[in-house]
């Protein structure tokens, strides 16, 4: 019997999970640039309860051990980040940390992808968590001028939130992200597609004087 979710190669060339699995790394690395160990606890948690398959390289997260250490790494990222200072100090050591975790996330969801196919996918995917990664820290920053830091713990609330939807999303409906990425993709289109303004004010008046009628 086939699990669900990033289960094992189905076989010919309709193997979904062919093309399931970059789905899922897009949806794990995105999630590693939000938290680091959070996204590989829900993989190991989810493949020892028989929901997924990982790649043989990546079976260890579901072990004891590993479910521990990522248990109290996951516990401690999440209360750090929720105190001032302590959570730039967690977002610098993610700038090398979290990239790490989405190559191994991402690497671990490519179960049907023959090496070294999967790795070299796993480690360009390690780029989407470094892009969520400083847009994240720019946010922080950003928060913790405007607010001398009182709205960080509430923006880190709801990075947990997407990170744990986003692992959960790749474990379970990863066609999900599919949808996501073209709701996405239509929108950034849209804005570019936008003209831009045609017109500037009359210096002599406050009526606009079209761009096309300036000397």
């Amino acid at each position: 019997m086939h699990r669900a979710g990033l289960g094992p190669a189905l076989g010919g060339s309709l193997d979904t999970t062919l093309w399931l699995a970059p789905l899922a790394g897009i949806a794990l690395a995105a999630a590693c640039g939000l938290r680091a160990f959070l996204p590989l606890l829900v993989l190991g948690l989810a493949a020892r309860a028989g929901l997924i398959e990982l790649h043989a390289g990546a079976r260890w997260m579901s072990g004891d051990l590993a479910l521990v250490t990522l248990g109290v790494a996951t516990l401690i990222e999440i209360l750090g980040d929720k105190i001032p200072v302590v959570d730039h100090v967690l977002d610098a050591i993610g700038t090398v940390v979290r990239p790490m975790a989405a190559w191994v996330a991402a690497y671990a969801a490519f179960s049907a992808w023959p090496t070294p196919w999967g790795q070299i996918a796993a480690a360009a995917l390690g780029t989407v968590a470094v892009g969520v990664h400083l847009a994240k820290a720019k946010l922080r920053l950003g928060s913790t001028a405007a607010t001398a830091g009182a709205a960080n713990p509430v923006l880190s609330l709801i990075e947990d939130v997407g990170s744990l939807m986003l692992a959960a999303i790749a474990v379970l409906a990863p066609i999900a992200i599919a949808l996501v990425v073209i709701v996405i993709a239509w929108f950034v289109t849209r804005i570019r597609r936008r003209p831009p303004p045609s017109t500037m004010l009359d210096p002599h008046g406050d009526a606009p004087t079209p761009m096309s009628s300036r000397p």
